[in-house]
């Protein structure tokens, strides 16, 4: 969260608690005898002016780049991310 709000945030899209969330779920398997996990989902939810929707797209978009956790993780986890916009 932190990484795609200071990318948000350099577009001026404010993202306090009452704002801006993140639902985070994973899966664990059996690899080769060795519980792993395979997937991280994370969902953010933020509230945004209309005007807002393109900048908030394309930090969706390019945040996972800027990700110290995320670069550390890819290649061995899969990682998804999604954004649900609501405008207000």
């Amino acid at each position: 969260m932190g990484t795609f709000a200071s990318v948000l945030a350099t577009k001026k899209i404010r993202t306090h608690t009452d704002r801006f969330r993140a639902e985070v779920e994973g899966d664990i398997e059996d690899v080769n005898g060795v519980l792993k996990i395979t997937v991280i989902r994370v969902h953010y939810v933020l509230k945004i002016r209309p005007a807002e929707e393109t900048d908030a797209q394309w930090a969706i978009e390019n945040y996972i780049e800027m990700c110290p956790g995320a670069m550390s993780v890819i290649g061995c986890i899969q990682i998804d991310h999604s954004l649900k916009l609501i405008t207000e």
